[in-house]
């Protein structure tokens, strides 16, 4: 890379501080060996953001977040990285150490030394991004950069439904259907199993459901009893209200559609306390729950609930992020794969979409709940290709 390019300056989303999120300008990202500089086109909000944002902060400040992103490799400083310039490329955001002993198992969504896009280094939410010629993958002509931009949360959907064992007869429980529960009713689908009832906190998530995963998918809508001042249904239409009741009780509905025996699988999307109770409280003797759900704070559990996973024999896997080893067998190889046979809907759940200035607006929505809902996608402007100037 040129030392000319390394004086230019970017936008970019930088985060000074817990809730300190700015919009300006900073110097164009410096390539070091194997990195490329990526020329931002696409970049979703993830429900992590969130909190990464306003309530813990990142690892260091400054950092610009945002870890699913999509764009165009226009730079490099090695011949490692010029054979990508010009190649449009999905991100895989974590950056293993290679040398722990589960790196050296190939297993780098579980590296012990773990480096990571928009929360240990600068992400996505600015016009460039300096990325590991290790972690791009180029994409395939029929994918859109919307859609490369949800390969991540798709790929950590695929890895959460590989860590079941599954059969066509199996019958799934599913609490929590933000993105990545959505996307996994899809691989659902695709594996062939018919019977999946899902738990969600608005009407707007069970018809996503039904049409991006199966129509026959059953959905219940379970609002929370709101805290004091707020108002719960603010993101439900007007006519949608009129539906929604608390103290809502999705294990009753659950075992009735059963039949009184429970689901062979409950997942937990929603990463309560409560939510798992329930998932323990729904799954039949010998059936398996999945946490896949990052947890909203302590995880407390009663007595009884420890005592059904022992009794009834239950099978807890948990999951983690997603497996990228540039195989076709590979997590992000086959979301895309999937993707460009029209076999995954990843647009389809795309609800808003964004000029990169309206980032703050986005966030916006997703911490006050303005409005319903599922991924809210920063593009190009009309008639651009990319963030970049």
């Amino acid at each position: 890379m040129s030392s000319t390019s390394e004086q230019k300056t970017m936008k970019a989303y930088v985060l000074k501080g817990i809730g300190q999120l700015e919009y300006t300008d900073v110097l164009l990202p410096s390539c070091g060996p194997g990195y490329v500089l990526v020329r931002v086109c696409a970049a979703g909000i993830c429900g992590s953001d969130l909190p990464r944002i306003f309530e813990t902060g990142t690892y260091h400040f400054p950092t610009i977040p945002g870890h699913e992103f999509a764009g165009i490799v226009v730079d490099a400083c090695d011949e490692e990285g010029r054979g990508w310039i010009g190649k449009r490329v999905g991100i895989f955001p974590l950056i293993p150490c290679r040398e722990c002993f589960v790196c050296r198992e190939g297993q780098y969504e579980m590296c012990r030394n773990y480096d990571y896009l928009g929360s240990r280094r600068d992400g996505g939410f600015a016009e460039y991004a300096a990325v590991p010629v290790q972690n791009l993958m180029e994409l395939p002509d029929a994918m859109t950069m919307e859609e490369a931009a949800m390969l991540e949360p798709a790929s950590v959907a695929l890895h959460a439904v590989r860590r079941l064992t599954l059969h066509r007869s199996d019958t799934v429980a599913l609490f929590g259907l933000g993105t990545i529960g959505l996307i996994i009713t899809q691989w659902l689908r695709i594996r062939g199993i018919t019977s999946v009832y899902a738990v969600g906190h608005n009407p707007g998530h069970g018809d996503l459901m039904k049409r991006t995963a199966w129509e026959g998918y059953a959905y219940y809508n379970a609002l929370r009893r709101p805290a004091a001042g707020e108002n719960a249904c603010a993101d439900l239409k007007p006519d949608d209200r009129s539906e929604t009741a608390f103290h809502h009780d999705p294990v009753s509905w659950i075992m009735e559609q059963t039949g009184g025996e429970g689901v062979s699988v409950a997942i937990d999307c929603a990463g309560t306390a409560e939510s798992v109770t329930n998932c323990l409280n729904c799954v039949r003797p010998g059936g398996q729950l999945l946490l896949v759900g990052n947890p909203k704070g302590e995880m407390v559990f009663d007595q009884a609930s420890y005592w059904k996973i022992l009794r009834n024999q239950i099978r807890v896997t948990g999951t983690w992020n997603s497996s990228f080893d540039h195989h076709n067998g590979d997590d992000w190889h086959r979301v895309a794969a999937a993707a460009a046979q029209k076999e995954l809907h990843l647009s389809e759940l795309i609800t808003h979409r964004l000029r990169f200035d309206e980032l703050l607006h986005g966030l916006s929505i997703e911490k006050d709940h303005t409005e319903y809902y599922n991924k809210i996608m920063i593009c190009a402007s009309e008639g651009e290709e990319s963030f970049g100037r």
